[in-house]
């Protein structure tokens, strides 16, 4: 019988790194479908449900674990009562997770107690937040692992995973970003109403740790971003914890100079990152595929601390208006080689083998710590 994959995302930006994935697994003959929740669902994310539900060849089912203003150990509980629901009338052979979200944490803890195998993409990665905790909770609950880097395999495998069940394939963005992304950046411009000749892009999003002083450190950042008189496209902000603060200071950014948007369609991020003069913020966009791209990368703050290094990475304060203003003066437009420390834009290949490997369906559920060395 041919084995069913079901993706779960709550993101824009994990439904990007999952995409790839199950499009090979898809035109490799597995029956591929989504379990779509949090951001993708809400208005002031840009209903991003709508990006998945236009993959072709996939069923799709969605599931609204959250409101506005909801905590998240309240998301985590909806999310584990919806999906247990969901398992008991949908029952894949895999099921597969992204990374240190909320809803993979729920959906990887409904998964391993009801022992289906599950599979955690881009688990063993370093950040300095909760969020990384979340993701090494995530490693102890799948029964297999989609890693980045070498790197983090080995810290997978330090939690106690054992190496058979590790898989270094690179990170699936990558894939996409190595391809032309089928649109124009006239086109994109278009679309998004960007019209500014040269351009950096600009994400900020909280750290749930710090969520009292996110308005202050927004502020801060792009109080620099404006003093410095280039333009900038600026991708909102998720929703955890100090969001509110951040879409604050948004509002009252100089519209001459900033365009602001809830979201984009992959291919035209992808586009815009291709042309954008730098890119500034703590998005793991910047220490991922900007280095990928060559773009030079500004990172703020403390979200992505010891996440990735590269030639094309700067690191700033949101407080340190001189170090921001002395990058933007010193690197807007500065090009760099090609950074393939995270993959060369083959993850998805990878994991269509490893699915197609008669040894990964083999493998029993009941985990064991397994001591390195």
């Amino acid at each position: 019988m041919t084995k069913r994959l079901l993706f779960i995302t709550g993101t824009r930006a994990d439904f990007g790194k999952l995409e790839p994935l199950a499009a090979a697994a898809r035109d490799a003959g597995f029956p591929v479908s989504f379990y779509v929740t949090g951001m993708h669902l809400m208005d002031r994310y840009g209903r991003t449900k709508l990006e998945v539900a236009r993959f072709p060849g996939a069923e799709i089912f969605e599931f609204q674990n959250q409101r506005e203003g909801d905590p998240q150990d309240m998301i985590l509980a909806k999310t584990v009562l919806g999906f247990s629901d969901f398992l008991t009338e949908h029952r894949p052979d895999l099921a597969i997770v992204h990374g240190d979200r909320i809803e993979a944490l729920a959906c990887a803890l409904v998964c391993a107690t009801n022992y289906i195998r599950s599979a955690h993409v881009e688990g063993g990665e370093v950040s300095g937040t909760i969020d990384e905790v979340f993701r090494h909770c995530n490693t102890k609950l799948a029964t297999h692992h989609f890693v980045s880097s070498a790197d983090a395999a080995r810290r997978v495998m330090a939690l106690g995973e054992p190496a058979a069940s590790i898989h270094v394939i690179g990170s699936p963005e990558l894939d996409f970003h190595s391809q032309p992304s089928g649109v124009t950046l006239e086109e994109v411009r278009a679309h998004y109403g960007i019209p500014f000749p040269e351009f950096g892009i600009a994400t900020f999003h909280p750290v749930t740790s710090e969520a009292a002083s996110m308005g202050d450190q927004a502020a801060a950042l792009f109080g620099a971003l404006a003093e410095s008189g280039r333009a900038f496209v600026v991708i909102a902000p998720n929703n955890d914890p100090g969001s509110e603060a951040i879409f604050r200071v948004l509002d009252g950014l100089p519209k001459d100079r900033f365009r602001i948007l809830p979201s984009m369609r992959f291919a035209h991020f992808s586009e815009l990152m291709k042309n954008a003069a730098c890119m500034v913020g703590n998005s793991s966009a910047g220490v991922r595929e900007a280095p990928f791209l060559g773009l030079p990368s500004l990172d703020i703050g403390t979200r992505q601390t010891n996440r990735a290094s590269a030639p094309s990475i700067a690191t700033a304060s949101a407080f340190d208006r001189e170090a921001i203003l002395a990058f933007l003066a010193g690197h807007w437009g500065r090009a760099h080689d090609r950074h393939t420390a995270f993959g060369e834009g083959r993850a998805a290949d990878r994991f269509v083998a490893v699915l197609r490997d008669p040894d990964f369906w083999a493998r029993g559920l009941q985990k064991q710590f397994n001591d390195l060395g």
